[in-house]
């Protein structure tokens, strides 16, 4: 039984923008915004995947703006031995990528991450087999395209090709050339987009859906008791 996704403050916003913090930089609907969210940066939720993938991207999509956000500890897989996941495979694909249009903004307030999701033309989510993000439920709250990895728990929210794309987790080429397709044409997508959200309103959603849940099942283990 899900927690809940708060779909009156989770939700669409043509008019949003994303400060970027460099030079009054800032990002819109209007834009090529290609994000990635994690709690921390870490190989459990595919971000040496993503980082790996990144010299395809760019070289498919050059004016695109690549935003992550997410820390640099270790949440789920075990600490780096190799300074931060981050500077790790920063290295490993460094002089293959331009970093002006690599964007780590660590971690950010929610209103502002809010915006991000609401500004991203891909939303990229990868993770082992294991219990979903809520990153991911809220992008695909957010009427995100989330291109996201074949794999359990995944599988259960993302039907490919109906309300999000799926790939295989270490496929980077697979990865790019369907962020390519998502950036050269994002009104292709926006049934994809449309059903994503109604997937999380439908089953997900916090006021009409999963709280109800919950108290019933407080009330039955009081009556049951």
């Amino acid at each position: 039984m899900f927690d809940g996704i708060d779909c009156d403050i989770v939700k669409p916003n043509p008019g949003a923008t994303f400060d970027l913090g460099t030079e009054g930089a800032s990002l819109c609907a209007k834009d090529e915004v290609i994000t990635f969210v994690n709690r921390n940066l870490e190989p459990h939720r595919g971000f040496h995947v993503f980082m790996r993938a990144l010299p395809e991207i760019q070289r498919l999509r050059p004016n695109a703006h690549v935003v992550i956000v997410g820390g640099d500890g270790a949440s789920y897989s075990r600490p780096s031995t190799n300074g931060t996941y981050r500077q790790h495979y920063s290295k490993e694909i460094d002089g293959r990528v331009n970093w002006d249009r690599i964007h780590f903004v660590g971690r950010i307030p929610y209103a502002r991450y809010l915006s991000l999701l609401q500004v991203s033309t891909v939303h990229v989510y990868l993770s082992y087999p294991f219990v979903l993000s809520w990153s991911l439920m809220e992008a695909l709250a957010a009427s995100c395209l989330v291109i996201a990895s074949r794999t359990p728990a995944i599988e259960e929210v993302i039907e490919d090709g109906y309300n999000g794309l799926l790939v295989d987790f270490f496929d980077h080429a697979h990865l790019a050339l369907q962020i390519d397709a998502a950036c050269k044409s994002p009104s292709s997508f926006s049934a994809i987009r449309d059903r994503a959200r109604r997937r999380i309103v439908d089953d997900y959603d916090l006021h009409n859906v999963c709280l109800p849940q919950l108290k019933e099942l407080l009330l039955r283990s009081r009556t049951d008791g």
